[in-house]
């Protein structure tokens, strides 16, 4: 059975990540063209190496402790799954919850696991008054299947900082109304 809770700064540990495989092969993804949207073969492997572990535990420590929302999806004490919305609101309006994170471990992709999260991040996302989820979306085919089944489009107000941290990846948005 699956536990999805909220996880507090001193849960977030490096041993809360040991058997968690984030690797995903990608073949193919979406790309901003001059007359649109475009797939392409864009062949690579997205994995995170013990530096990036380090420094995810840093990002999630931190968004724990200043009041965002750190989710995980645990399976006999075993973390499959994460989601982590950043505190505060962004956009001209505060009209966004920033999705920081969203994975589940590779050998569990596919089962419900991200829509669960997805959903609860959004959930806490419209009591903090957020209009809509804002989402910096890795841009492989599979990930954008999933955000646009989870009823997202392209941001209507796209972050720069978003941008300039993940040029590949495309700006989304999820209007929680």
């Amino acid at each position: 059975m699956i536990e999805y809770k909220k996880l507090r700064k001193e849960d977030v540990t490096l041993a809360l990540f040991a058997g968690f495989e984030r690797r995903q092969v990608v073949t193919k993804c979406w790309r901003q063209e001059e007359d649109g949207w475009k797939i392409r073969e864009v062949p690579f492997v997205d994995d995170w190496n013990a530096e990036n572990y380090v420094f995810l535990v840093q990002c999630l420590q931190d968004t724990a402790e200043n009041g965002g929302l750190v989710l995980g999806a645990m399976e006999d004490g075993r973390l499959i799954g994460f989601a982590a919305a950043a505190p505060g609101k962004i956009g001209s309006r505060g009209q966004y919850v920033d999705l920081a994170s969203l994975h589940v471990t590779a050998g569990r992709r596919g089962g419900g696991i991200g829509r669960q999260l997805f959903s609860r991040v959004g959930e806490w996302a419209r009591e903090q008054g957020a209009e809509a989820l804002y989402i910096s979306a890795h841009s492989s085919v599979e990930s954008q299947a999933f955000y646009r089944a989870m009823g997202c489009r392209l941001a209507q107000e796209v972050q720069s900082f978003h941008v300039q941290e993940e040029p590949f990846d495309v700006q989304m948005e999820c209007p929680l109304a």
